[in-house]
């Protein structure tokens, strides 16, 4: 991708590059690139490491913490983050709710929260999918009932990630059941996790990890001061959080990451002497990673300096192109990383595989890649 930056970015993103391996341990970012299981005072500790540095939240309107970065240099700041193996600073505080707070939050909401949140003081969980409603997400039918200064809230949330770990969720609830769309009366709220009546129950996944739950709400009051926005229209603020989500899930930095081990594994002599590199369908596999790798890196960039004419779309469909092949991609180099560990480091292999398992989830979540190309073909291409 150099050649679509100039040298000013160019030395931008070495000297951050420097930056971040001085100021997170290697034995936490070797940890992290090998796909291990994080404890969440690892996670703390590589925020606030950031955070002491001012690299938690650059994207942030400079009154909470931001740079005043460009849309590249920010780009740059989280491919590096990814590639040098450190912990990203949690998504949901830094890329889902602190910028929902900056741009719909009250002004007591924005001074409570968003401090906390970038420092990791306070570590959000997304209530967003349920049972009956995931990719379909305006079908969801936890509720909520005004009852003088606070809400009453029923219902269930699924696949929240690091619930457990969880000080506060922010959710989408219906407030109005009775609105004639379904994308209406959905409201967006803040809630104390410590709240009476709120219950995490956990979800073991594929690769043995305990990372996502099932959140239950029984009668559980939320001050009414917690309400992001209007009443009613959380679904705008929804979309907002999504398109967020959908551009950082593209990953493109810890492709890199992972395709950098795979090349190392490559050219590592296996049982026998033999090298992987020898095999034409492995080399094949790495070289198609690369090509579509570059290829992902100039659209997720081309989008970000405005996609030029002649380039796939309109600029507002590249989160949707970025979400559904970045995650693809995803999944192949982590397939590509087992298939290697198995014949040069069957050491490695468990936590090859806990990473291969783990990735087969990121083409669901954020709006599974069915749903971006439903997306796609309805706005790109008028069917």
């Amino acid at each position: 991708m150099d050649h679509l930056l100039t040298a000013d970015e160019r030395a931008f993103r070495d000297e951050l590059a420097a930056t971040l391996r001085r100021i997170v341990p290697a034995d936490l970012r070797d940890r992290n690139a090998a796909d291990r299981e994080l404890a969440r005072d690892d996670f703390v500790a590589a925020q606030k490491a950031l955070h002491a540095a001012g690299l938690a939240v650059p994207h942030w309107p400079a009154e909470w913490g931001g740079r005043g970065w460009t849309a590249t240099q920010r780009f740059l700041w989280m491919h590096e983050i990814q590639v040098a193996g450190v912990p990203q600073p949690l998504p949901f505080n830094v890329d889902m709710i602190g910028p929902v707070l900056c741009a719909f939050g009250s002004g007591a909401q924005k001074a409570r929260f968003l401090p906390a949140t970038a420092a990791l003081d306070i570590w959000w969980c997304q209530g967003f999918s349920e049972p009956g409603a995931g990719s379909d997400l305006a079908g969801l039918s936890t509720r909520a009932v005004r009852d003088g200064d606070a809400y009453v809230v029923d219902g269930q949330k699924t696949w929240t990630s690091y619930a457990q770990h969880a000080d506060w969720i922010f959710a989408l609830v219906r407030t109005d059941p009775a609105a004639p769309r379904k994308q209406m009366g959905i409201s967006f709220l803040l809630i104390d996790m410590g709240t009476p009546g709120i219950s995490v129950r956990p979800i073991r996944t594929a690769d043995g990890r305990h990372e996502v739950n099932e959140v239950f709400f029984d009668s559980v009051r939320v001050p009414a001061a917690n309400l992001v926005g209007a009443e009613n229209r959380g679904w705008d603020v929804a979309k907002f959080l999504l398109a967020n989500e959908r551009h950082a899930i593209a990953g493109v930095g810890l492709c890199r990451l992972r395709l950098g081990r795979a090349a190392a594994l490559m050219a590592a002599p296996g049982p026998g002497g033999r090298r992987a590199a020898d095999e034409p369908a492995l080399a094949g596999r790495l070289a198609r990673h690369e090509a579509d790798l570059a290829a992902l890196e100039t659209l997720q960039l081309l989008a970000l300096k405005g996609l030029p004419a002649g380039a796939f779309g309109a600029a507002e469909h590249a989160a949707s192109v970025l979400k559904i092949r970045g995650t693809e991609l995803q999944q192949a180099t982590t397939e590509l990383l087992l298939d290697l560990a198995v014949r040069v480091r069957p050491e490695a292999a468990d936590d090859a595989a806990r990473g291969y398992f783990s990735m087969r989830k990121v083409s669901i979540y954020g709006g599974s890649n069915e749903v971006q190309r439903e997306i796609l073909a309805k706005a790109a291409l008028g069917v």
